[in-house]
């Protein structure tokens, strides 16, 4: 190769890896200091709402309705989720949340969402977010489960089976992220929903009792002591079951409707207090 064109090629790659490094090391201060805005106006990218406010007492933050938008990559999974780690909220000395905050939060990304056919149903606390779970009123099955960011606010899909199994309402269905569901806005896709989603059903060929047995199973391998709590909730493609220890709530896990694949909820850290208690 020609040398001249081999430092140029070297040089373009070291542009491009300082460029990147400046770029996330600048996301990184942003969350520190003013936590993490949404990015965009709508839909996959973001909801900004002017009437967020960050309870650190510190200048507005928007609320970011959306995948990008203080969502998946900014919010809940980076910083508290997957690969945040349990506490990270602690770290910066963070209240967690009311379940009055909490659901005022959710009620208002509902209303954004403009589907009259969904409902807040249930919210628990936990010391890194505040967790929620939206169902169908006319059908009373789950519809899809979003957790609230302590710091800002944000409403986002949380990760894991609520996006990646959910049938009706997840990533890869067409009421999902441009459709009418959780990371979409009624209206905002113009396209009709397909016959295809109309057709799902909550109906699984893994029933409920064996939802809690797969379930009880793998907690008896990894978690020896932590037990079901008994009642597996539906959502089209999978179940979400609380689990306890000593007769407390210590988390969640949930289990596919298809193969009984079990998946545990890492992200939540400590339980603190749920609605309806």
């Amino acid at each position: 190769m020609n040398k001249s064109v081999l430092s140029i090629i070297i040089i373009a790659a070291i542009v491009v890896i300082g460029g990147g490094a400046l770029f996330l090391g600048g996301m990184v201060y942003a969350r520190m200091v003013w936590g993490t805005p949404g990015y965009g106006p709508g839909g996959m990218m973001g909801y900004l709402s002017p009437d967020a406010i960050n309870q650190t007492g510190g200048a507005q933050a928007p609320y970011g309705y959306g995948m990008m938008g203080n969502g998946m990559m900014n919010g809940s999974m980076m910083n508290h989720g997957m690969m945040g780690g349990a506490g990270t909220p602690s770290l910066y000395g963070i209240t967690p949340l009311s379940i009055e905050t909490a659901e005022t939060a959710v009620e208002s990304y509902l209303s954004y969402l403009g589907n009259t056919d969904l409902a807040l149903d249930e919210v628990m606390i936990f010391d890194n977010q505040a967790y929620a779970r939206v169902v169908e009123k006319s059908t009373g099955v789950g519809a899809f489960e979003v957790l609230v960011d302590p710091v800002t606010l944000a409403v986002s899909p949380e990760p894991g089976p609520n996006m990646m199994w959910n049938l009706k309402y997840g990533m890869m269905s067409g009421n999902g992220m441009m459709g009418n569901g959780m990371m979409g806005r009624q209206g905002y896709n113009s396209q009709p929903v397909s016959p295809k989603v109309q057709e799902i059903t909550a109906d699984m060929p893994v029933s409920s009792e064996q939802a809690l047995d797969s379930a009880q199973r793998y907690l008896d391998t990894y978690l020896p002591g932590v037990k079901v709590e008994g009642k597996a909730e539906p959502f089209y493609g999978y179940y979400t079951i609380d689990i306890q220890r000593d007769g407390a709530i210590v988390g969640m896990l949930s289990v596919n409707g298809y193969t009984s694949q079990v998946f545990l909820h890492t992200w939540h850290g400590e339980f603190i207090e749920m609605s309806g208690e």
